[in-house]
């Protein structure tokens, strides 16, 4: 939490100590001035809220430390404990306060009050401080979503109304309604009983990691505005102080490498953490069985053997009613023909668990290549190469290549070319156009090592004036 934040939590909470402490002195001594059970019951409704603010300092400062080794979620639930002590010591006292009262009604309320004028003025300025320290720390809590913030704000709020119950307990007094002060005391009592209880509810939910409805919403509606390249099975999602922790299980195709994975998972946790701002996300990530053709299936199982790197060129075909499959695994190539080998009959055997319905599996293994250290030539080298290249991309889409440049590698020359293509070709026209260019181009210029054809879509172009 940044320090102005952490200094802030902690001068409401010292203002909040300070103004229980003037409360007490100054109804404890108008209670027994005056013989009023509701003054003295208000003293006690304030003193628990200077416990109740020295919880809060004491919460405060210890939930804006960082997470460490022994606390790797952060310290965020101490203010739920602090506020379920709180609470309990609230109920204690409040109890105490109805015993007492519920005893003097008993004995005819007789007991004489005297009401001054001072003590009208008293309750008068208790109000107004009421009301001032319960709507600074209620800012302050939404400010920083701060629990302990929040108790507090509850507290003040039910002392306003005590407070006014004393009021107007004084004034029935005043009138000649001697038990009135009793049913004051007995109202402050209830009063305090039901914020304390509230309070201990909202502490146990999150003590007890119990999820709420907002969250989940929130993880859903995030989800829900991404795509639906993945399938949530389960979300669960929890709060201590003012952080939010969501655990989430993705499932993703099967065929997905392990980078667009990491990115699906980037992509969740930031929708996620924009819809529910301060959140820590945890993305656990599945492959979806059984679903997909049979080529994204093979790739599936041929992945699975620890030694495949890479797949590519995966081709189902039906012959004479029954299904083979070709594909190339690239594996490290440090391997001997006979590690290779054994790779491929472990890739066979996998794939065939995997989709017996394949009568046939032809496997044909390559090595990984490893990082080419590669040069740019200097243009006067490249001369014929380069008209070549231009010849053929006029050829076969009837403009020149929308760029070209090569690399010099221990391999030999790599030709990198971008031609346009009609953007209404489908992809496997598009592709069948590349690779006509690559063929005549390796045919033509035999010295290149190799020329690679990255194909866009040709701008449309309008209909002129």
């Amino acid at each position: 939490m940044p320090a102005p934040a952490k200094g802030s939590q902690q001068r409401t909470a010292l203002i909040s100590v300070g103004a229980a402490i003037v409360l007490i002195a100054v109804k404890l001594g108008t209670g027994l001035a005056t013989g009023s059970l509701a003054f003295l019951a208000e003293a006690a409704h304030s003193a628990t809220d200077l416990v109740a603010a020295l919880l809060t300092l004491f919460a405060v400062r210890v939930a804006v430390r960082p997470a460490d080794d022994d606390h790797q979620y952060g310290h965020g639930k101490a203010q739920h404990l602090a506020a379920l002590g709180e609470s309990a010591f609230l109920v204690l006292v409040s109890l105490v306060i109805g015993f007492l009262a519920a005893r003097r009604l008993a004995d005819g309320g007789g007991h004489e009050i005297e009401v001054a004028w001072w003590a009208i003025a008293v309750l008068g300025f208790v109000i107004a401080l009421d009301a001032s320290r319960m709507v600074v720390s209620h800012r302050a809590s939404r400010r920083h979503g701060s629990a302990a913030l929040a108790a507090n704000a509850l507290h003040f709020g039910s002392d306003l109304a005590g407070s006014l119950a004393v009021l107007v307990g004084l004034l029935f007094v005043s009138a000649g309604y001697q038990s009135a002060d009793a049913v004051a005391a007995l109202v402050v009592a209830v009063l305090v009983i039901a914020a304390a209880v509230r309070l201990a509810s909202q502490s146990i939910d999150v003590l007890m990691d119990r999820s709420t409805a907002e969250s989940t919403a929130a993880v859903e509606s995030a989800l829900a505005a991404v795509d639906d390249r993945f399938l949530v099975r389960r979300i669960r999602a929890r709060h201590a102080g003012n952080s939010h922790f969501v655990d989430l299980v993705v499932g993703i195709p099967p065929d997905a490498a392990i980078t667009q994975a990491h990115a699906t998972a980037d992509e969740i946790e930031a929708a996620v953490e924009r819809q529910l701002p301060n959140t820590d996300v945890m993305v656990h990530l599945e492959p979806i069985e059984g679903e997909g053709d049979l080529r994204e299936r093979a790739t599936v199982a041929a992945l699975s053997v620890a030694e495949v790197r890479e797949v590519h060129n995966v081709r189902a075909m039906r012959t004479d009613g029954t299904y083979e499959l070709t594909l190339h695994a690239k594996v490290p190539g440090g391997q001997s023909l006979e590690e290779a080998h054994d790779t491929a009959d472990r890739v066979e055997d996998s794939i065939h668990r995997a989709l017996p319905e394949l009568a046939r599996v032809h496997t044909h293994i390559e090595p990984l290549s490893e990082t080419d250290d590669a040069v740019r030539p200097q243009s006067d080298k490249v001369t014929a190469d380069r008209k070549a290249i231009d010849d053929l991309a006029l050829r076969h889409t009837g403009a020149e290549p929308l760029g070209v440049s090569f690399r010099d590698s221990a391999a030999g020359r790599i030709a990198l070319v971008t031609v346009a293509v009609p953007g209404r070709k489908s992809l496997r026209e598009a592709h069948q156009i590349a690779g006509r260019i690559e063929e005549d181009l390796r045919r033509e210029r035999p010295d290149l090592a190799d020329a690679v054809v990255h194909t866009e879509p040709a701008r449309e172009e309008g209909p002129t004036g």
